[in-house]
């Protein structure tokens, strides 16, 4: 894809406590939007959930004026809550996600306990996305590229001269995703990444997440080109095997994300919270690894 000139807005959201950075397409007041990567606030110490973080959003729709055709997410996140359920409930819009949705959602029910058949109906996913899929806003294509690695259903979304890449890419002083997840796959992630960079080097690529390493400012944005120059894992691996090698070692000395127990058993839902069980309350699950008999 090469560079045009530049007609959409963007605006994008952080999430402090998460990392995770939500953005909102459109061409400005009064025009079509389209919703990526939403979260819900959850505080694992009380098990309260908030939609604080939604609310900003739907604020900034409210505000102006912005007609929401669509809520996607890159993936299902093991790091933060999706707000798409929510946010479905307000806007109506349909909801999106890669159409390996249901491999994932299939790998981690069990986990929970939960029936794949009420997991997926809970979800009610509208639209399942795959390569060569395309969506319209304000009169214009948003392309979709399956970008496998982190996840089997990671997908980037194309517009412009932009590609959102959810956790396939990070900023380049903190290198690219983890492969160790279930159907995580580093040789995948590399065919993946070097999709992405295909793309052009003037390609703007959005973050889903930023670190932002030894105190530095928050960044969110970054062109292939320099992602290509100074990615401090693509710099690691001159080719496939080597990135392969590189990752899996990598990822054998990274913790568990903090809130990936909660975030699956809500994301696999699309955001939905696990149904009310006896005594009318819902829970949020952590099987236990180990103990004794």
């Amino acid at each position: 894809m090469s560079a045009t000139m530049t007609k959409a807005d963007v605006k994008t959201f952080f999430h402090e406590d998460t990392f995770s950075l939500t953005h909102i397409i459109s061409d400005g007041p009064g025009t079509e939007a389209v919703i990526i990567d939403s979260v819900l606030d959850y505080d694992p110490v009380t098990g309260k959930v908030t939609t604080t973080a939604a609310d900003d959003v739907l604020a900034f729709v409210k505000a102006n004026d912005l007609r929401v055709k669509y809520i996607l997410d890159t993936h299902i996140h093991a790091d933060h809550l999706t707000a798409a359920k929510y946010l479905k409930s307000k806007l109506g819009a349909p909801y999106g996600i890669g159409k390996h949705a249901p491999e994932v959602q299939a790998e981690w029910a069990p986990r929970y306990n939960a029936t794949l058949d009420e997991v997926q109906s809970a979800a009610d996913i509208d639209l399942f996305l795959g390569e060569g899929d395309t969506l319209e806003l304000n009169g214009r294509k948003i392309g979709v590229l399956e970008t496998p690695g982190h996840t089997p259903a990671c997908i980037t979304y194309t517009y412009e001269d932009m590609a959102f890449v959810g956790d396939t890419f990070f900023m380049p002083d903190y290198g690219t995703a983890r492969c160790d997840f279930p159907g995580g796959d580093a040789e995948q992630l590399y065919a993946s990444l070097q999709k992405i960079l295909a793309l052009g080097d003037a390609t703007r690529l959005f973050m889903c997440h930023d670190y932002m390493p030894e105190g530095r400012e928050l960044k969110w944005i970054v062109t292939a080109a320099e992602q290509k120059a100074s990615n401090i894992h693509i710099s690691k691996s001159a080719n496939a095997q080597e990135f392969k090698s590189f990752r899996e070692a990598r990822d054998k000395d990274l913790a568990t994300p903090r809130l990936l127990w909660a975030s699956l058993q809500v994301n696999i839902r699309a955001g939905d919270l696990p149904p009310a069980e006896s005594n009318g309350k819902r829970y949020i699950k952590l099987p236990l690894t180990g103990g004794w008999e």
